[in-house]
């Protein structure tokens, strides 16, 4: 992180602590974004989406085999 600089009035410790933990906590969220955003973390698609795993199983019926592997 750049070096801040404080360019007028004469903030408390308290005060100079807490702009440097928001900026801090908005730097790692962004990184953190950016992160993701670089992995591939994008909308699921049927294939790999977890809940797809909680489906129900098929009911009895006529060519059921053919539409078990259907993504839902």
């Amino acid at each position: 992180m750049a070096p801040i600089h404080v360019l007028h009035g004469q903030p408390t410790p308290e005060e100079l602590a807490t702009v440097l933990a928001v900026v801090s906590a908005r730097a790692a969220a962004t990184q953190a974004a950016a992160g993701a955003a670089r992995a591939g973390a994008g909308p699921a698609t049927p294939w790999n989406d977890r809940a797809r795993r909680l489906r129900t199983t098929p009911k009895p019926g006529p060519d059921v085999w053919r539409t078990s592997g259907w993504a839902r």
